[in-house]
């Protein structure tokens, strides 16, 4: 079991930067990809980026790719998100969520099986 807590989300201005903060429980941290989707106001979920267990691999959506950057620290048990150039499409809610999996399917939501509660991003323009 692997609980999930995002923090570091907010209002900031079309350009600025951000980041996120995901922090997991358990000793097993290591032995999950983790990944951040977003979900926007009447739209579906949305993958943002992910990152496997070593920390070896990452992946990026076409959207965020060039200004969001994904790594983590397994002795901290944390999941960063560094989200720069930050426009306004970029608002929503934004998840973490822990995977067994690796390679692609971390590019799906149904590939994972912690999620955190979320963490709202609001970009004015």
């Amino acid at each position: 079991q692997v609980h999930i807590v995002e923090s570091g989300g907010g209002l900031v201005q079309a350009g600025g930067p951000l980041r996120l903060s995901c922090a997991a429980s358990g000793r097993t941290f290591g032995s999950y990809s983790m990944g951040w989707f977003r979900q926007a106001p009447g739209k579906g979920c949305e993958f943002v980026s992910a990152i496997d267990l070593s920390g070896g691999s990452t992946y990026y959506a076409d959207s965020v790719k060039g200004r969001f950057t994904i790594f983590r620290d397994n002795a901290l048990n944390t999941v960063l998100l560094q989200m720069n150039s930050l426009k306004p499409e970029d608002t929503a809610v934004y998840y973490c969520a822990a995977s067994y999996h690796s390679g692609s399917r971390l590019l799906s939501d149904h590939s994972y099986d912690y999620w955190g509660q979320g963490t709202q991003v609001t970009v004015s323009s």
